[in-house]
C-alpha cells in the first residue's frame, strides 16, 4: 500500500528537481492567493512576487495559507530578484517567440512567472527568462487558471503514471517499476604525451 493510500489523502507525485511559481505586478490579491494555493497543492518548493501588492492577511482565496508552509519571496523589482543557483526562469506569456505548452520540456529546476491581469511581463523580466511558454488558447486566461495549467502540465509530463488507455473506461496499465541497471564504470583516459 502506498503512502498516499495509507494516509487517505491525495498527494502530488514525487518528481525529480523542484519548482517555484510567482507573479509580476499583479494587483488582485485574490488571484495571487488562488495561484499560491494551487502551487502548494502541486508541491511547489517556493512562491514569489515581483513588484506586486500581496498580503497574506487580506487574501481569502488561499485557504491553505501557502506562504506559511513554503518559502515566500517578495522582490521589489526584477533587478532585485534572486533565484537558486541552477534554477531556470520560465516566463508564461503570449508572444511570438513563446513555445506552445504541449511541446515544452520543463526544466528539472524551474521558476515560472506570470504577468499582470491586464498587461504583459515587463521587458526587463522577459530578458531574464531563459524560456517563454504560451498556453494554446484563443485569448489570455486568469493568472491563477494559467498557473494551474502550467503546473498540471509539469506534473503530467514529469510524473510517473500508467499509460493512458486508448478507450474510455479501459483499464489503466500499472506504472512499471523502475529497474536499476548495472553500475556505470568510467575509466580515465590517458592524454597523448602524458608521462607513464
Amino acid at each position: 500500500m502506498s503512502g498516499q493510500e495509507q494516509s487517505g489523502k491525495a498527494q502530488p507525485p514525487r518528481l525529480r528537481g523542484y519548482f517555484g511559481i510567482g507573479v509580476e505586478r499583479v494587483s488582485k490579491p485574490m488571484n495571487i492567493g488562488n495561484l499560491f494555493r494551487t502551487a502548494h497543492a502541486f508541491g511547489a518548493s517556493f512562491v514569489f512576487t515581483i513588484a506586486a501588492h500581496y498580503s497574506i492577511a487580506h487574501t481569502k482565496s488561499d485557504t491553505s495559507l501557502a506562504p506559511k508552509h513554503l518559502p515566500f519571496y517578495r522582490f521589489d523589482s526584477v533587478e532585485s530578484m534572486q533565484l537558486p543557483a541552477g534554477c531556470t526562469l520560465v516566463g508564461i506569456e503570449i508572444v511570438d517567440q513563446s513555445t506552445a505548452l504541449p511541446t515544452f520540456h520543463h526544466p528539472q529546476a524551474a521558476a515560472y512567472v506570470l504577468g499582470p491581469e491586464r498587461g504583459s511581463l515587463s521587458s526587463a523580466l522577459l530578458a531574464r527568462c531563459k524560456h517563454l511558454v504560451r498556453i494554446p488558447t484563443a485569448f489570455s486566461l486568469n493568472v491563477a487558471t494559467a498557473g494551474a495549467i502550467i503546473l498540471y502540465d509539469r506534473v503530467l509530463s514529469m510524473g510517473r503514471f500508467g499509460v493512458r488507455p486508448l478507450a474510455t473506461g479501459a483499464a489503466v496499465a500499472p506504472v512499471r517499476r523502475h529497474v536499476h541497471g548495472a553500475p556505470i564504470v568510467r575509466h580515465k583516459t590517458k592524454t597523448l604525451g602524458a608521462e607513464e
